[in-house]
C-alpha cells in the first residue's frame, strides 16, 4: 500500500518546497518508511535520466537574458536552503524497519501549548494541503466511503460526519504529519472556504475550546471523549465555532 504522505510530501520535499520545520518532519518520517525511501530513489534516478537525455532545447541568450532582468528584482530568500539528506536516509530508512521490528508509533500528541510549536505545525499542515493536489486523499462527501477509506490508516475510528444542511459539506479526507505523527484530517467547505479538522485520540480529559490565529488562519481545538479535535481555517471564528459545536454534539 502506497504511503498517503507520499501524495502530499514527497514531491514537495524533492523540489526543496518545503520549509525547514515540514523538511525535518519528513526526514524523520523516512527513517521508518520505506515506501516514501524508495520513492525518492525513484525519483532521483528519474531526474539523473531526463538530465542525461538532453530531451531539451537550449534556451536562446536573449530569453536567458530577460529571466535574469527579472529575477534580479526578486528579493533573495534569507533563508538558506539545506541540501536533502535522504540521499543517505534513504538506505538508512529500509534497514532501520527491520532492525526496528518492535517500534511503536505513539500516538497521543504531547500537550505543548498551541500558542507554541503545536500550533505552527497545525497550521503549516494546514497551509500545505492546500497546494495544487495535497487537500484530500479521498474525495467524497459520503461519510461511509470516507470512514472506510481510514480504515487500516489509523489505529482508531476517525469520527466521520457530513453537515451539508447546516452549511458545512464534507469534502474527503486525508492523513498528514502534525510533529512527527500521522494523524487524520476532515477537509469541508463552508461559504468557499476549506476548513481541516485534525483529530487524534489522547489520554487527556476532556477540556473546554481553545482557540488562536496565526499566518492568518483560525485555529480551535478542544478535546471530547478521549479524542482532540482541532480546526483551521481563514473562515469568521463564529463559523469555526458553529462546526465545532456540530463535531461536538455528533462525536
Amino acid at each position: 500500500m502506497r504511503c498517503e504522505l507520499a501524495n502530499s510530501l514527497l514531491q514537495g520535499y524533492f523540489d526543496s518546497e518545503l520549509n525547514p520545520p515540514r523538511a525535518a518532519e519528513f526526514e524523520r518520517h523516512l527513517l521508518h518508511c520505506s515506501e516514501c525511501a524508495t520513492e525518492l530513489v525513484d525519483l532521483d534516478l528519474l531526474s539523473g535520466r531526463l538530465q542525461l537525455a538532453r530531451i531539451y532545447a537550449p534556451a536562446p541568450a536573449s530569453l536567458r537574458r530577460e529571466v535574469r532582468a527579472n529575477l534580479s528584482h526578486v528579493a533573495v530568500s534569507s533563508a538558506a536552503s539545506k541540501p536533502l539528506l535522504w540521499h543517505w536516509l534513504a538506505a538508512a530508512a529500509a534497514l532501520l524497519l527491520f532492525a526496528v521490528a518492535g517500534w511503536r508509533l505513539n500516538l497521543n500528541l504531547r500537550s505543548n501549548d498551541y500558542q507554541g510549536e503545536f500550533a505552527e505545525e497545525i497550521v503549516e499542515a494546514h497551509m500545505t494541503s492546500l497546494h495544487p493536489g495535497n487537500i484530500t486523499g479521498i474525495a467524497s462527501n459520503d461519510a461511509q466511503v470516507v470512514k472506510g477509506w481510514f480504515e487500516g490508516k489509523t489505529r482508531f475510528a476517525v469520527p466521520v460526519h457530513d453537515f451539508s444542511r447546516q452549511g458545512f459539506e464534507l469534502q474527503g479526507a486525508r492523513v498528514d504529519l502534525v510533529e512527527g505523527r500521522i494523524i487524520p484530517a476532515l477537509v469541508y467547505t463552508h461559504d468557499g472556504h476549506l476548513i481541516n479538522v485534525f483529530i487524534w485520540p489522547t489520554r487527556e480529559r476532556d477540556t473546554a475550546p481553545r482557540e488562536g490565529f496565526r499566518q492568518g488562519f483560525q485555529w480551535v481545538d478542544w478535546r471530547q471523549d478521549k479524542m482532540e479535535f482541532c480546526a483551521v481555517s481563514d473562515t469568521d471564528p463564529a463559523d469555526l465555532e458553529q462546526l465545532r459545536q456540530l463535531i461536538h454534539s455528533n462525536a
